[in-house]
């Protein structure tokens, strides 16, 4: 909910001549694209992310966007939806360059599932189960028509009746549209017993960072240097070796010090991530060693992987890398 992705700047009904990928859409970018012949430019960073107030071109956000209506670019943004995803995600890219093996998310998200029980007369049961089937309840990737059906005794003031339980879970974005299926299915609208409770089930498929191992234990000024060499990052800001073997290696692009607890707690050698401050340091406690690489150099692969995935889903266009390096921060 903090986040903004998607179309940020242009008009969804724009037919797309061609794509230029990036990490941050910048001026130079924009430009970049108007002089290739691109109209969409899709950036992993997001250039709006706060509110605006007004567009007069006081700041670099207000002229990239200015820019980029003058001259018909459409500007789109993906950020944490890259972010947290295990297939094809900005961390799965690392652990790809770093050759990491038997990956796993990090820090995996709740997989956001409700459950529904309802009540209802064993002759209607079908029709009401179908119903909810038909709204969304009951699927997962894994398999379809998902449920628990239990026959019983239910005591009314009519007198006692064969009553179905019917169980099954439903993704939570759609309560609304199970629970109108629910009373247009259901004999009694009027009388409907049903009992709704979220599941913590983990996704394993989406959430934050990425855990691996290498392929071979390496010696930690070894693996500091083949991360700083794979990279391409002018420095790796480190903690204090612990001389051991580095075997499992925790992966967050970005900013990832919020993730170090958990990279502990999955015992990994080595966390590779970015923007840690100098007290966040000390955190590592001679536990792990945090190897900071820059915000840039740990997301920079993120071009390819923007640009592999629309290359093959689209040909109706072309699609091209930046020529601009647009990290910010420079070294001596």
């Amino acid at each position: 909910n903090y986040d903004n992705s998607g179309l940020l700047v242009g008009d969804f009904s724009t037919v797309i001549k061609g794509v230029l990928v990036c990490l941050d859409a910048t001026e130079a970018v924009v430009e970049e694209a108007t002089n290739a012949g691109c109209n969409v430019v899709v950036a992993h960073h997001p250039i709006v992310f706060r509110g605006l107030k007004r567009l007069n071109g006081r700041n670099y956000v207000e002229r990239v966007i200015l820019k980029a209506v003058k001259n018909d670019i459409a500007i789109y943004a993906l950020h944490t939806n890259l972010d947290n995803v295990y297939f094809q995600g900005v961390n799965s890219k690392i652990a790809e360059k770093l050759g990491l093996e038997n990956t796993r998310i990090l820090s995996p998200k709740s997989a956001m599932l409700k459950k529904i029980v309802v009540y209802v007369a064993a002759s209607h049961s079908d029709q009401v189960r179908t119903a909810l089937l038909a709204a969304g309840a009951g699927q997962l990737p894994a398999f379809e028509y998902g449920g628990f059906a239990t026959l019983g005794v239910g005591a009314t003031a009519q007198g006692n009746q064969s009553t179905i339980k019917l169980e099954t879970f439903f993704p939570a974005p759609a309560e609304r549209s199970v629970l109108a299926a629910l009373y247009a299915s259901h004999p009694s609208p009027d009388e409907v017993t049903y009992e709704i409770t979220t599941l913590e089930n983990a996704d394993l498929s989406v959430g934050a960072g990425m855990i691996g191992t290498l392929a071979k234990p390496m010696e930690e000024q070894d693996f500091l240097i083949f991360l700083k060499k794979t990279m391409q990052t002018a420095v790796v800001r480190h903690t204090e070796l612990l001389g051991k073997k580095v075997t499992t290696v925790a992966v967050c692009g970005g900013s990832g010090s919020s993730l170090l607890p958990k990279a502990m707690t999955e015992k990994a050698d080595v966390f590779v991530t970015a923007d840690f401050k100098y007290h966040e340091f000390f955190d590592a406690d001679g536990r792990i060693v945090i190897a900071d690489v820059g915000h840039f150099e740990s997301e920079q692969f993120t071009i390819e992987l923007l640009f592999d995935i629309i290359s093959k889903k689209f040909s109706t266009f072309v699609v091209s890398f930046t020529k601009i390096n647009t990290n910010p921060v420079k070294y001596l």
